[in-house]
C-alpha cells in the first residue's frame, strides 16, 4: 500500500472540520493506510485551529496543524501543506468534503495505472452530482472553464474540483514553482503539470454541494480570469523555471 499524505487547507472552518476531519482519519486508518493529515489553518479568525489542537490532543493519530497569522488564500494554504508533506501520494481536499474520502480510492488507481496526476471532476460522464450548486455559481463556473480552454490555459472539463491527487515528487515540484496564492491555484497547477510533461487524468467522481462555500459567484471569478493572465505572464517571463521532470 502506498503512503499518502492528505492536506486539508481551512479558513473559518470550526464548524465543519472536526467531523470532516473524524471521517478522514477513520476512513484511512480502517483502510490500512500509511498516511499523514496536514490542515492547514489560514488564518482564521474563529477557533478553526483549536479544534484542530483538540482533536491531537484525544489521540488522533499522524494529524498535524500548520497555523497562519494571515488569511493568505486557498492557493497559498494547499502550496504549504504539500510542501510539508513526505508520503508517496499527496491528496488535497477541501474542508467540506464535498468530494467524499472514499472517492481516492479512483484517483490513486489512476496513479497506480500509471499517471503523475489525477484529478476529480464534476463534468464527465460518469460523475455523481448529489446536490447542485445554484444555478449562478454553476453558470459562473462553466463561463471560466470555457475561456482557459479558449486562452489555451486548459483542455480538462472542471479544473476546480477541490480533490486532486499526485505523485509525491511531481506535487512539490508543480506547487514549488507556483505563485498563485487564491482560488485559481488549481489552474496554474494543471497549466505546469502540462508545461513540464506531467501526466493528468480527470476521473468522474460524486460530489455534493455544501451550502456554506466560501467562492463568491461574482468577485472570485473575475480575480479567478486576472489570475488567468497572470499565469501567461508569468510564462512568458520565464519565472515558472524550465526543465522538463514528468513523463509524457
Amino acid at each position: 500500500m502506498k503512503s499518502i499524505s492528505v492536506v486539508v487547507p481551512a479558513y473559518n472552518e470550526d464548524e465543519r472540520l472536526p467531523a470532516s476531519l473524524s471521517c478522514i482519519l477513520s476512513y484511512l486508518g480502517e483502510g490500512g493506510y500509511a498516511y499523514e493529515v496536514l490542515v492547514v489553518d489560514d488564518g482564521s479568525t474563529d477557533s478553526t485551529a483549536d479544534a484542530v489542537e483538540r482533536l491531537i490532543r484525544t489521540g488522533a493519530e499522524n494529524l498535524s496543524l500548520l497555523r497562519g497569522e494571515e488569511n493568505r488564500g486557498k492557493g497559498y494554504s494547499v502550496r504549504r501543506g504539500v510542501l510539508a508533506s513526505s508520503n508517496e501520494y499527496v491528496l488535497f481536499t477541501d474542508a467540506d468534503l464535498s468530494t467524499p474520502i472514499e472517492e481516492l480510492e479512483k484517483l490513486a488507481r489512476a496513479l497506480d495505472e500509471g499517471a503523475d496526476i489525477a484529478i476529480a471532476s464534476r463534468a464527465l460522464p460518469g460523475s455523481e452530482i448529489k446536490v447542485r450548486q445554484n444555478w449562478l455559481r454553476e453558470r459562473m463556473g462553466k463561463i471560466f472553464n470555457l475561456i482557459l480552454r479558449a486562452i489555451g490555459l486548459t483542455r480538462f472539463k472542471d479544473t476546480q474540483c477541490g480533490f486532486k491527487m499526485f505523485r509525491g515528487e511531481a506535487a512539490r515540484d508543480l506547487f514549488g514553482r507556483s505563485r498563485l496564492d487564491g482560488f485559481a491555484f488549481d489552474m496554474e497547477i494543471l497549466f505546469l503539470a502540462r508545461k513540464f510533461g506531467y501526466s493528468v487524468r480527470e476521473i468522474p467522481v460524486v460530489w455534493v454541494n455544501s451550502p456554506n462555500s466560501r467562492v463568491s459567484a461574482l468577485s472570485d471569478p473575475v480575480d479567478m480570469l486576472i489570475d488567468a493572465l497572470r499565469v501567461r505572464w508569468i510564462n512568458f517571463r520565464g519565472m515558472y523555471g524550465s526543465g522538463a521532470r514528468g513523463r509524457s
